[in-house]
């Protein structure tokens, strides 16, 4: 059986909720079983790479409902040509690899010299499925930003030479993912922490012919090289820009791969088909939730809602389902501290329950009705039997439990006064 030839661009959310969906839509359009081996190099450098290894397998096992191996090559400079070589054949039999976060540089550092760049551009020649995202997606070019070194050690903009594994597919282009970025706040984030400035200063310096294709935050794109098309699919849009000026698709929207290779629609090209010629419309239930900021202020106001309503199993619910909101976006690498604070609303959550628990959900008067109403019935029959020091006792022992009795025209009436 041929395999599709598949290549999947994430701008950032790899093991995020949001991404789940286009995550499986590449593992069906593989068939069943298909082998699955994640590139650990881009995190290579980092302590905790056994970790963020073992995150990623959770993810896709718990999430996706695939099982994956890790590559085992998250360096190639140790000398250990045994272990180098046997990862890189893993890459190689695999019909589906994966590679996400870390540093574009250090990987590109690493891969230099390698079999690594023609195995992955295999994959786009004779059959398979590359999903790179985030750092990994970066390389993916005909150049590459060193976004560490320019956002963070402050090196002058520039570019470094990328994989131009696109360019199998025709694709002159380099690859900014997080281009929707806003993290910056007072400063400019955008298009991977470039801002506006510096990412105008290296379109300068782009190749003859070359484009910057961004792809937004928890947003992807899927080629199909075999069926020509591009879909847009997530939370945001994919940008193609030349010179300053851009192009922008919408999540939803299927392209002409010629409209990737011309940088922008193309004449005789369909630049935007309809959404439902392809599956693009899956949605997972928590899809609403793009962020865990949002999904815990969904979940807050769900218990403020229970409380208010005296609801103690929707408050419970609220509870158990920001717990799962944690867990779930927890695997996504680069969250911020918007774990942190969801924990804090939940622990606050438990600690309101706790209250409740003492004082109690119940509405005290559907509790201590009965019993009021049965120590009315016998003051009635005290003041039918004119055994007045007898109504007076009952009246007097409900006040001090704090419920006022009322004789009225029509009738008696009772109500709590504390």
């Amino acid at each position: 059986m041929t395999r599709p030839r598949l290549l999947a661009i994430m701008g950032s959310g790899e093991t995020a909720p949001t991404m789940k969906a286009p995550h499986r839509m590449v593992f069906e359009r593989l068939g069943p079983d298909p082998r699955a081996v994640v590139l650990d190099t881009p995190f290579g450098f980092q302590e905790n790479a056994p970790i963020l290894a073992e995150r990623m397998t959770e993810y896709f096992r718990d999430a996706v409902g695939r099982t994956v191996e890790i590559a085992g090559l998250g360096r190639t400079d140790t000398g250990d040509v045994v272990a180098v070589e046997s990862a890189i054949a893993r890459l190689r039999a695999a019909d589906w690899v994966f590679a996400g976060p870390g540093s574009p540089s250090f990987a590109l550092g690493q891969w230099a010299g390698t079999a690594v760049p023609e195995v992955l551009a295999s994959k786009l020649r004779q059959g398979g499925a590359l999903v790179f995202s985030s750092a990994a997606a970066l390389t993916l070019g005909v150049r590459t930003v060193p976004v560490y070194e320019i956002y963070k050690v402050g090196a002058d903009p520039h570019w470094l030479p990328g994989l131009d594994v696109l360019g199998v597919i025709g694709v002159h282009a380099a690859v900014i993912p997080h281009y929707d970025n806003a993290e910056g706040g007072n400063h400019d984030t955008r298009f991977c922490y470039l801002g506006e400035r510096r990412l105008t200063m290296l379109e300068r310096e782009l190749p003859d012919g070359a484009y910057v294709l961004g792809i937004d935050e928890h947003t992807g794109i899927l080629v199909d090289v075999e069926a020509d098309t591009v879909e847009v699919v997530g939370k945001g849009g994919l940008t193609l820009r030349r010179d300053g000026a851009s192009v922008r698709f919408e999540s939803g929207a299927v392209l002409s791969v010629e409209v990737l290779r011309a940088g922008g629609p193309v004449s005789g090209a369909p630049a935007v088909a309809p959404a439902v010629a392809a599956p693009v419309t899956a949605v997972e239930p928590t899809a609403a939730d793009d962020s865990l900021e949002a999904a815990t202020a969904r979940h807050e106001a769900e218990f403020d809602r229970a409380i208010a309503d005296r609801d103690a199993d929707g408050a419970v619910a609220a509870v158990l389902h920001l717990e799962s909101a944690i867990v779930e976006w927890s695997r996504d690498t680069l969250q911020s501290d918007q774990v942190d604070s969801a924990r804090a609303s939940l622990r606050t959550m438990v600690v309101r329950l706790g209250e409740a628990a003492v004082g109690g959900l119940r509405d005290v008067r559907e509790v201590v009705g009965p019993v009021v109403e049965a120590a009315l019935g016998a003051r009635a029959v005290a003041r039918t039997e004119k055994a007045f020091a007898v109504s007076d006792a009952l009246r007097d022992g409900l006040a001090a439990a704090g419920i006022e009795v009322r004789d009225t025209p029509d009738g008696v009436e009772w109500l709590l006064t504390s």
